[in-house]
């Protein structure tokens, strides 16, 4: 696992479009495993600088994402699908057919039984990851065990705390959402982990400054991947005393 510690986040935002860029080049069908939330966003607006200003061809790429509310439609303001359209798909010459953002309403079995289906029909080249304050990855909560494969998943107190900005109030935040396992996740080629913000300081810690891997931290499962680089940015490498 390499650790890159990035002045600020819009460098750490370029590093990590840095990884992207260079697997689309290499591989224009490339699949691109995407994330929501506040982490990534600055890495696809760099991505779509790119592609608007440096012809950064995104035309035969296809994409799936980590996870879905449940109970959110896909028109839904806060629904992760939206959000990609907005943050990244509307932005570069993606076709929209390609992207994959599992339902989150309707028929969850069906719906999940689907998501499998598209993982495991192509093996992803790279996976973007952020994590959650509780150190979730996709939304794989910390726990006595995780699933390996798309489930369902009862979301914790803190990430419902985290998640309630972008709503009304905490309340309005969805309970429960369908997201890849971590199998789905360790089978990508290639894993880029962006965090920034001290709040996440116990968690990123713990993956960047000790050995363990436990289901209570699920983001250090990615220490076992033969790919993977983790970019924070110096106030979190201060809050956790990371030295390099």
């Amino acid at each position: 696992m390499k650790v890159i510690v990035a002045k600020d986040y819009k460098e750490l935002s370029s590093l990590a479009a840095d990884i992207m860029e260079q697997v689309i080049r290499s591989k224009p069908d490339a699949r691109m495993g995407l994330a929501t939330g506040s982490s990534p966003v600055g890495m696809y607006q760099e991505m779509a600088r790119r592609c608007a200003e440096e012809g950064l061809d995104f035309s035969k790429a296809c994409s799936v994402n980590l996870d879905e509310y449940v109970g959110l439609a896909p028109e839904h303001e806060q629904s992760y699908r939206r959000f990609m359209n907005e943050n990244l798909f509307d932005h570069i010459n993606i076709d929209k057919n390609n992207t994959y953002v599992a339902l989150g309403t309707g028929d969850i079995d069906a719906n999940l039984k689907e998501f499998q289906a598209v993982l495991d029909s192509k093996q992803t080249d790279l996976q973007v990851l952020g994590i959650g304050v509780d150190g979730h990855v996709g939304f794989n909560e910390p726990g006595e065990c995780l699933f390996g494969e798309a489930h369902l998943e009862v979301l914790d107190d803190s990430t419902l705390e985290a998640n309630k900005r972008f709503f009304a109030s905490k309340a309005e935040v969805p309970t429960k959402a369908v997201t890849m396992g971590l199998k789905n996740i360790m089978q990508a080629k290639k894993l880029v982990v962006v965090v920034n913000g001290k709040n996440k300081d116990a968690a990123t810690k713990q993956l960047v400054m000790t050995d363990e891997v436990t289901t209570k931290n699920p983001v250090t499962f990615v220490r076992l991947h033969p790919d993977c680089t983790v970019i924070i940015d110096q106030e979190l490498a201060d809050a956790m005393g990371y030295k390099g």
